[in-house]
């Protein structure tokens, strides 16, 4: 993003961006705890009047790191079956619809899924110098998205067993186990906010659900 502030303090529409993130967690009356894994030396977070929310400090130096850090401090509290969503902080405009659908469709899966969105952009593979070595074809494949939705003894398991690797998901570490995840269909207003225009879109998506221009 460019800024001094982490992506996830960025103020959106008067709040900083993770608690746009949070609150569509802690209004769902299925989501018992929310546990918001930060860095240590995380010294901007403020804190949320929710009765859900518990902090760890105990973030890693990648994602798969922080998930699994957060997953042992949380242990003592979740049994191994329970089911775990695990979010992108920078992820503000998820939906009731699109959590109400993953946890109909996951809820009864043996192993767990993701949100994901079709791919409809046509793929091409980089070459030298930027120009287009070849086009990649797209039938089949799929944007994957957060929540990501497993028990928690089986995404411990998968983490802890991942050695080297470096999964960029959770469903990817899931997959190293041998297990297919489901997929999930979402859309495209559950963006991540990467670059400053994501932010703008963001309010935009947030403003419009919550009609804040009337």
């Amino acid at each position: 993003m460019g800024g001094e502030l982490p992506k996830q303090y960025l103020q959106l529409l008067g709040k900083p961006l993770i608690h746009h993130t949070l609150s569509i967690f802690e209004s769902h009356p299925a989501i018992a705890r929310i546990f918001v894994v930060l860095s240590p030396e995380d010294a901007y977070w403020t804190s949320c009047d929710s009765q859900k929310i518990i902090v760890l400090r105990c973030g890693g130096a990648t994602r798969a790191e922080t998930v699994l850090n957060g997953l042992n401090a949380m242990a003592d509290i979740v049994d191994a079956q329970d089911w775990v969503l695990v979010h992108d902080a920078a992820r503000p405009c998820l939906s009731r619809e699109l959590l109400d659908r993953l946890l109909d469709e996951l809820q009864q899966d043996a192993i767990g899924g993701l949100l994901a969105v079709p791919v409809s952009d046509t793929l091409k593979r980089a070459g030298a110098d930027q120009r287009v070595d070849h086009t990649e074809p797209r039938e089949g494949l799929w944007r994957a998205q957060t929540p990501q939705m497993f028990s928690h003894g089986l995404l411990r398991q998968a983490l802890q067993s991942i050695g080297t690797a470096a999964p960029t998901d959770e469903a990817q570490a899931i997959e190293f186990l041998g297990h297919a995840p489901k997929l999930v269909l979402g859309d495209g207003h559950n963006l991540k906010v990467t670059y400053p225009e994501d932010l703008a879109m963001a309010g935009l998506i947030l403003c419009n659900r919550e009609n804040c221009h009337d």
